[in-house]
């Protein structure tokens, strides 16, 4: 199932709809039901939802047009975005860096979230942007010290994000050996979306492409399967000792192919079955 969160007009309430992917349309939801997509998993299940979604339907709800509404963020509450560092060889070996020998995580505030179509706006302190593509998990349970053959317990769905980045700020940081994590997360940084594709329409997430392409020109292109650390190894360390929230997003990390954006640009991200992730970029006056 591919569930978003849009606004039918600016200003209008937050809906969660679903897509259908024979017609493109997204498929109201009853109007009873929360407008935080993983709550309602966690309440009525897939099963429920697909029900639900029938009731609609036989009802004579309209579709929406999915190029007609406003996207929001596919998760309606998130306390942390816990990113991972260098967890591809070939984009550590861009960076000149070694490959960590245990996952290196950084966060992004959830103030950073913008959703599909909405504009990646670089703050007038930062001349240098670029886009990395990523796998994003979304987590479905409240998980702590959870071991790593029991990973799938927390994952709500997926979804991809772009770990945009002002690089000049993060370089002249690491110089300076100071924490980096403000190049990182400015407001509209974590774009995120289309949908939330739940777990069970993606049975091996360490199998999927990730591509990203600015201007119709290809500049990311790898697969999951080359992660560092993958995906089981990365919950179990991440929750040992730290309480991962339903709502929680974990960015699995990017890919070699970074360049810079220009003011102007449209960053097309996706993942493989999951959708595609289309933000403009904006740089505001110095």
């Amino acid at each position: 199932m591919f569930l978003a969160r849009i606004r039918r007009a600016a200003g209008a309430p937050v809906e969660v709809t679903a897509l259908d992917r024979e017609t493109g349309a997204l498929l109201p939801l009853p109007s009873d039901m929360s407008g935080d997509p993983v709550a309602l998993l966690r309440e009525y299940g897939v099963a429920g939802l697909t029900d639900a979604i029938e009731r609609m339907r036989r009802t004579g709800a309209d579709p929406l047009d999915a190029e007609e509404v406003l996207f929001e963020p596919p998760v309606a509450t998130c306390t942390k975005i816990c990113c991972l560092a260098l967890n591809y060889a070939a984009h550590a070996a861009e960076s000149r860096l070694e490959v960590p020998p245990e996952p290196v995580l950084f966060f992004k505030p959830p103030s950073a979230l913008i959703g599909h179509r909405q504009t990646v706006v670089a703050p007038a302190r930062t001349r240098h942007l670029e886009h990395e593509v990523e796998l994003a998990i979304v987590i479905g349970a409240e998980t702590r010290d959870l071991p790593a053959d029991r990973w799938r317990e927390a994952v709500a769905g997926y979804t991809v994000i772009n770990d945009v980045t002002a690089r000049d700020l993060q370089l002249t940081n690491i110089a300076r050996n100071v924490p980096w994590d403000q190049a990182k997360g400015f407001d509209t940084f974590a774009p995120l979306g289309p949908y939330l594709v739940t777990a069970d329409e993606v049975p091996d997430p360490q199998a999927l492409e990730l591509r990203l392409e600015v201007g119709g020109h290809l500049r990311q292109q790898a697969n999951t399967s080359d992660m560092v650390f993958g995906i089981p190894r990365l919950i179990e360390d991440l929750s040992n000792g730290m309480t991962l929230l339903p709502g929680d997003v974990i960015a699995t990390g990017t890919v070699a192919g970074l360049a810079p954006l220009s003011d102007g640009d449209v960053m097309h991200a996706s993942v493989a079955g999951l959708g595609t992730l289309i933000n403009p970029v904006r740089f505001a006056a110095s």
